[in-house]
């Protein structure tokens, strides 16, 4: 903690000495020093910011594609890899199936199937506040920062495409 926020047991700084043997602290409003010192300017230094007050736009441009670029490359390989094995651990479960190796209680199956269909919905209804605090959230940083998503959008795409 900053060594301004804090007072030591036993300095008064002008208040009256407490009564008691107990010892005293000042309040700190954390809300207000939050406010007052934003947690990026600890880690990267006081010249952090949004990226529009710091880089060129050709360069926030590059900065969005390269990552964008990154995570669709990534999504693409993740994507392939768990289609493979949704797929393939399908195909054995048929092929067993059909070769007399299990029995399957489709009704049982389907019954399943309903109970968490409308779990799901319930869920989703609980959920909306939540989904559209968060969507108001992306809302807000993409019309903050639209150079950058720009690029990351371009970047993501041609990620998936590569």
């Amino acid at each position: 903690m900053h060594p301004s926020c804090m007072t030591s047991p036993g300095s008064n700084r002008g208040e009256e000495e407490p009564s008691s043997d107990d010892e005293s602290y000042e309040v700190l409003d954390i809300t207000e020093y939050a406010r007052r010192h934003h947690w990026w300017s600890r880690v990267f230094g006081r010249n952090s910011g949004p990226l529009t007050e710091k880089y060129s736009v050709a360069t926030q441009i590059v900065m969005g594609g390269v990552t964008g670029w990154c995570a669709g490359f990534l999504f693409q390989k993740v994507g392939k890899l768990a289609a493979t094995a949704v797929g393939g651990g399908f195909l054995l479960l048929q092929i067993a199936s059909h070769g007399g190796y299990i029995q399957i209680d489709w009704k049982r199956v389907e019954n399943d199937v309903n109970k968490a269909k409308k779990k799901i919905k319930k869920q989703a209804n609980k959920s909306a506040p939540e989904i559209n605090n968060l969507i108001e959230e992306s809302q807000d940083f993409i019309k903050k920062n639209i150079v950058v998503s720009g690029g990351f959008i371009g970047g993501f795409l041609l990620g998936l495409a590569s």
